[in-house]
């Protein structure tokens, strides 16, 4: 097999899947109708390319490699500027319809009717980077304070970039899952409003609104296909990604829809805890992965109930190949489109790749040279200092 990327041992976990209806109970139609109805009207609104990688697919013995380049999406670099934004804009229809006693539109919201409503309604939310920027940037938008809290190995980049768009940045010396617990804290004490893409009891409502919203991009690559993928490989982190993206593919293409792999981080590994233990698991992190997006510990609830239905397998892949993934995709073999990613978008794809090169588990996931797989490219290049780095030559920043 190929040797586009160092040889690795990747750890796979055939689920056992359960019988249930969560790809339209968790996520209904509607919530996708209505996320898009909204998200489409936006200004700098734009479908971002699904590139077709087929030098590299060759290369690895597939089919087809099919990239979604959500690098470009709304100049944020990353489809969490579906997720978030949407969401902080849901719960600013909902507070401010409690407060005058009816239905506001999100159009009204959205064009300032309500300002004078909106700015005094302040949203938090944790993050490793992306999902807070989102919210920035819609809180800024929309004209509504915005708090964000973040972990202590966030990069000084993705925190400046938050700032710029109007948050007041509150870094703890704990990891993510703690700035989690004390953005909801704090919020409690304050009145304010969490953010969040993760749920847990008693909270789904911006959670199922931050999936609904990454519907955009499934809807995007459904009408831009023939037919469904053979296989579908998504980054974990918390889930909301992943349950998004599988429901909306489901809701399409019904019983043909495509395979799906979780791919995680060995170092963050939830999901496939999740899946050997047969419900959502905590995993302890113990060192923080390259892959900054993907540094989860504890799964969203909801996003659970979707994929214990419908991932087929999870994978846990090694820090060794990440850096030299993004280099491959910056610096692509000959006649394929030269793709600037972040650190976790390439997860699906250092995976994949991985997995071709080992003939076991190329069996065990049912690829061969007719598979035609959809990656998620979930972010560009979101803090050029590390990029650099990575490009340079680095395989840890």
């Amino acid at each position: 097999m190929s040797d586009v990327l160092p040889a690795a041992k990747l750890a796979h976990m055939a689920a056992t899947r359960s019988s249930g209806d969560a790809v339209e109970r968790v996520l209904s139609r509607q919530d996708f109708a209505n996320s898009r109805a909204e998200i489409t009207q936006w200004e700098g609104y734009t479908p971002t390319p699904l590139v077709s990688l087929s030098a590299l697919a060759a290369e690895i013995g597939v089919g087809a490699i099919l990239y979604k380049d959500e690098g470009p999406r709304f100049g944020l670099g990353s489809f969490k500027a579906l997720g978030g934004s949407y969401a902080a804009l849901r719960v600013l229809q909902r507070q401010i319809s409690e407060k005058l006693g009816y239905t506001v539109e999100l159009e009204d919201i959205r064009l300032g009717k309500y300002k004078d409503e909106t700015a005094q309604i302040t949203l938090v939310s944790a993050t490793d980077g992306n999902h807070g920027r989102s919210l920035a940037w819609g809180c800024q938008r929309f004209g509504a304070p915005c708090r964000i809290y973040i972990h202590a190995e966030v990069s000084e980049g993705r925190a400046a970039a938050m700032r710029e768009l109007g948050a007041e940045v509150i870094r703890i010396s704990g990891d993510y899952d703690e700035s989690v617990i004390l953005a909801k804290r704090e919020a409690e004490e304050n009145g304010w409003f969490v953010v969040s893409d993760t749920s847990w009891e008693g909270y789904s409502e911006p959670p199922r609104d931050v999936m609904a919203g990454y519907g955009v991009m499934t809807a995007e690559i459904c009408e831009s296909l023939q037919q469904a993928p053979s296989h579908v490989f998504l980054q974990g982190g918390v889930g909301g990604l992943a349950a998004g993206v599988v429901a909306g593919l489901r809701q399409h293409w019904r019983k043909d829809g495509p395979r799906v792999v979780i791919v995680e981080p060995e170092l963050a590994a939830c999901l496939f805890e999740s899946a050997r233990n047969g419900e959502a698991t905590n995993f302890a992190i113990q060192q923080e992965t390259l892959m900054a997006g993907l540094s989860c510990g504890e799964p969203s609830g909801m996003a659970w109930e979707i994929l214990a239905e419908e991932a087929s397998d999870f994978l846990t892949i090694p820090e060794s190949i990440v850096a030299p993934c993004v280099r491959l995709l910056a610096r692509p073999l000959d006649g394929d489109t030269a793709i600037e990613a972040g650190e976790s978008a390439i997860a699906g794809l250092a995976a994949l790749i991985a997995a071709r090169q080992d003939a076991d588990l190329s069996a065990d996931l049912g690829l061969n040279a007719q598979s035609r797989v959809l990656l998620i490219g979930s972010e560009g290049v979101t803090d050029p200092e590390i990029f650099a780095k990575i490009m340079g030559g680095a395989d840890a920043v």
